[in-house]
């Protein structure tokens, strides 16, 4: 199973390296769930680390219910990422009665062609996540970062569990919310291709590295 590290600096890119994460997913202002990183930190991101990096397109904090010039800024914002070197991008678009979004994630997932693309937690507010997995892998999303539809994947894993069984087939199912070392052995049998965890700390790299390091020994025995 794979570790994917939510970053939201450099240090914080840098730890999830030192500890040995397959991927992160770069981002700015955790504090509101997160947005699109600026430019110069993809730069240095990219250019000065051996890592897979997806980046969050999310022009703004709030709901998920984006304007048309909202959408032009998300497109761009996946095309400058794609032309500065980024593996992935990571977006998600809801209508306004907690459905997909599918003229405008249809439009996204345009933009990204040629990297991969994954739909974020706001997956976790629909009212039919079923109806939405065999959409997405419709779009060409590969996939989805969910806490199971509950308020942590701890509290979601039996949904998470059963949505592998049904659609891990056609996209991949990544639990994430509130993992932590220790609680991430309870997703070792669930077959799932990865994990994400913002188990970064304030202060110093070395503790991140720790934790990010102890979290991949305990999913990669």
């Amino acid at each position: 199973m794979q570790l994917e590290i939510c970053a939201s600096s450099f240090n914080s890119a840098l730890a999830a390296k030192l500890g040995g994460a397959h991927r992160i997913e770069l981002c700015s202002a955790l504090g509101v769930g997160g947005i699109t990183p600026s430019a110069g930190l993809l730069h240095r991101v990219l250019s000065e680390l051996d890592i897979e990096t997806h980046v969050l397109i999310r022009p703004r904090d709030g709901d998920f219910c984006y304007h048309e010039s909202e959408i032009e800024v998300m497109i761009h914002d996946i095309q400058y990422a794609k032309k500065a070197g980024a593996h992935g991008v990571v977006f998600g678009a809801l209508t306004a009665d907690y459905s997909l979004d599918i003229t405008c994630l249809k439009r996204l997932a345009q933009a990204a062609q040629g990297i991969q693309a994954s739909f974020h937690k706001a997956f976790d507010q629909l009212t039919d996540p079923l109806k939405a997995f065999p959409a997405l892998a419709n779009l060409g999303i590969k996939r989805v970062l969910t806490s199971g539809s509950k308020a942590t994947a701890v509290a979601g894993l039996s949904n998470l569990e059963s949505w592998q069984q049904s659609f891990g087939d056609i996209l991949q199912i990544m639990p994430g919310g509130g993992i932590r070392p220790n609680n991430a052995a309870l997703f070792i049998p669930g077959n799932f291709n990865s994990i994400h965890s913002a188990a970064i700390a304030s202060g110093a790299v070395e503790t991140s590295q720790s934790l990010v390091r102890e979290l991949k020994q305990i999913i990669t025995p």
